[in-house]
């Protein structure tokens, strides 16, 4: 059984927890986590959630998931992260890109958005096969054309165009900030960290 913490419409703690089915029946307030996994050539790790999935079974995504009871949406996402691909991500590691309040009646939550950094390879990840069918790699470009095309197989393309655009900004200046030429591995992290 899954608990959440629950919060009201300010993000503000009530003090109690319920099973995650409940929370959504009821539309509470409840937090969520994902991360961009970006590689140093500044591309973008999705990875396709598993065929099983009850909500976008097969579906391309960021990595994350809700906020367990009692956890920091900061330990949530190191979670996350972990469990669905193997990769472990410090405490220094976490930048916090934007924390959003959702506008659809229906579901109602605040989710965190994080980016990670990562010299792995496709094949180095481990996948939690109950979560994760497989990873792929892509230019922030081929994200915006993936949009453009109004591709359904990508959560993603259910964004408002406002906030699509922001997170397409923001992923622009951090591989900016990363992928300059001539400058080995350990100084980009040096960098930018």
């Amino acid at each position: 059984m899954e608990l959440i913490d629950i919060f009201d419409e300010n993000n503000n703690y009530l003090g109690y927890s319920l099973e995650r089915s409940k929370v959504h029946e009821e539309n509470l307030w409840h937090h969520h986590v994902s991360a961009w996994i970006m590689n140093y050539n500044g591309e973008i790790l999705l990875q396709q959630r598993a065929l099983s999935k009850k909500k976008n079974p097969g579906k391309w995504a960021k990595t994350g998931g809700h906020v367990d009871v009692g956890e920091t949406p900061e330990e949530s996402i190191k979670r996350e992260v972990y469990e669905e691909i193997g990769l472990k991500v410090s405490d220094d590691e976490i930048k916090n890109i934007e924390i959003f309040k959702s506008i659809n009646p229906n579901e109602h939550y605040y989710s965190y958005g994080y980016i990670f950094f990562t010299d792995y390879k496709e094949n180095d990840f481990v996948l939690q096969k109950e979560e994760v069918n497989t990873v792929k790699y892509y230019t922030i470009e081929e994200l915006e054309e993936i949009r453009k095309k109004d591709d359904k197989n990508y959560t993603f393309c259910n964004w408002d165009e406002a906030g699509f655009n922001k997170q397409i900004q923001l992923l622009k200046e951090y591989r900016d900030k990363i992928s300059s030429k001539g400058v080995d591995l350990n100084e980009r992290r040096k960098k930018f960290f």
